[in-house]
């Protein structure tokens, strides 16, 4: 029994593989690339910007082909958003998905000038 709970309690300290890799995957801006970028497995989702002052111009949005359908475009977006409020930034949505995407959660629409 003894060895039995050493066995658990050393399995249950070990990390979390899908916890692990689910934290890897966080939107980070690049702003050498004026874009925030969420990286799965081997490709990259990217919402690029244009910075005007205060304010970020959201101008494009792009999910490679592999990543679509899962809900990544619209974790890079709520991710972007989020960073940029942080920051105290405003947003200009050109991005067509962008746009739609802050239509749909009222949640975001103070950030647009």
């Amino acid at each position: 029994m003894t060895n039995d709970t050493a066995h658990r309690t050393m399995r249950d300290t070990e990390p979390d593989r899908d916890t692990d890799h689910r934290t890897s995957e966080q939107v980070r801006d690049n702003p050498a690339r004026s874009r925030f970028e969420l990286a799965i497995r081997d490709a990259v989702a990217i919402a690029t910007y244009r910075r005007e002052g205060d304010t970020l111009v959201f101008t494009h949005t792009e999910v490679p082909e592999i990543l679509r359908g899962g809900g990544v475009a619209s974790r890079l977006v709520r991710g972007a958003l989020d960073a940029t409020r942080s920051r105290g930034l405003r947003v200009r949505p050109v991005c067509p998905y962008v746009a739609g995407f802050i239509d749909a959660h009222s949640e975001y629409r103070d950030l647009v000038v």
